[in-house]
């Protein structure tokens, strides 16, 4: 076992227990809370976030991965109460998603790679909460010039750090494919590159030849509600394809929930929430009887969302 930080400092991973891969507890953008408080329903949203949490506790879920970075709008405060009275265990991230702020865009990866490794080494936000992840985003369209500049800084930390690294993918046009490419570049070890969102396809193809590489697989988009992209049943059976195919010790599942999803307007919040009514607990009630149906075993499932998460965090391959 390893120690690894979370919101309320250090942790055994031996205490991860069942783990959800990619989740947030609020999503906004980055100084709003700071600037326009008001704009925010803070308190709503704690009081909200420790509620569902407890009953996805009471369900068995044990620790959710934030990916919330800065551009997101991240609290690091409000992560660490939510734990607090939730239970769950919260670990953070650094690392910047896709609303790259545009004084990045013209600097270099070595002027940007130490403001990760602080954030991991020291703690985030002036606190002494220190990221255990770093969070890298790339979408339709493929990696940008700027975008390439935040990967190759998140490798570079990376490698100091030994942090590991979770990506935010547009798989339909295989955009994990492009981040591998410079993962290799900047000589990252891939066990350490988690490539998520990659249940956004079901492109068997694509996905067996990223885990041919060497990184772990984020089936982390459920229920999926875009008409464009596949409905949950179709998710759970490619992950079962990939479970046939031998690789249940390289996926990990999640939702890509949030409590508070601010950067989506009042109807399509309103249609996410009635789509899913299950919250943090969708995987737990929908997908993982479904996955038995399916043929998964229970060892199966255990790999996915108890070991492989910890063996992720501890760098086992």
């Amino acid at each position: 076992m390893a120690t690894i930080n979370s919101a309320l400092g250090p942790m055994d991973t031996s205490n991860m227990g069942f783990t959800l891969s990619h989740e947030h507890v609020i999503v906004t953008s980055a100084g709003i809370q700071q600037t326009y408080p008001e704009f925010i329903d803070r308190e709503g949203t704690i009081s909200r976030a420790v509620r569902d949490l407890k009953s996805a506790y009471n369900e068995g879920l044990r620790t959710i991965i934030d990916v919330t970075t800065v551009d997101l709008g991240r609290d690091i405060r409000l992560l660490e109460q939510v734990s607090r009275e939730s239970g769950v265990n919260i670990i953070c991230a650094t690392g910047v998603w896709r609303d790259i702020p545009r004084v990045f865009w013209t600097a270099s990866p070595d002027d940007i790679a130490p403001l990760f490794i602080r954030e991991i080494e020291q703690g985030i936000e002036g606190t002494d909460i220190r990221a255990a992840i770093i969070k890298v985003a790339n979408d339709m369209g493929g990696v940008t010039e700027e975008g390439e500049i935040i990967l190759r800084a998140a490798a570079r930390a990376q490698k100091a750090t030994g942090v590991p690294i979770s990506t935010h993918t547009w798989a339909p046009e295989r955009v994990g494919e492009q981040q591998v490419r410079i993962f290799e570049d900047e000589g990252v070890d891939l066990n350490r590159v988690y490539v998520g969102h990659s249940n956004d396809s079901t492109d068997i193809g694509y996905l067996l030849g990223l885990l041919e590489k060497g990184v772990w697989i984020g089936l982390d988009r459920y229920p999926g509600m875009r008409p464009e992209l596949p409905n949950w049943e179709a998710r759970t059976e490619t992950a079962y394809k990939l479970i046939e195919a031998g690789f249940a010790d390289r996926i990990m599942l999640g939702h890509d929930w949030s409590v508070s999803l601010m950067i989506a307007n009042r109807e399509t919040r309103a249609a996410r929430d009635a789509g899913n009514p299950d919250g943090y607990l969708f995987i737990t009630r929908k997908v993982l009887p479904r996955l038995q149906e399916l043929g998964a075993s229970s060892e199966d499932i255990h790999k996915i969302m108890v070991d492989n998460p910890r063996r992720f965090f501890e760098g086992q391959r």
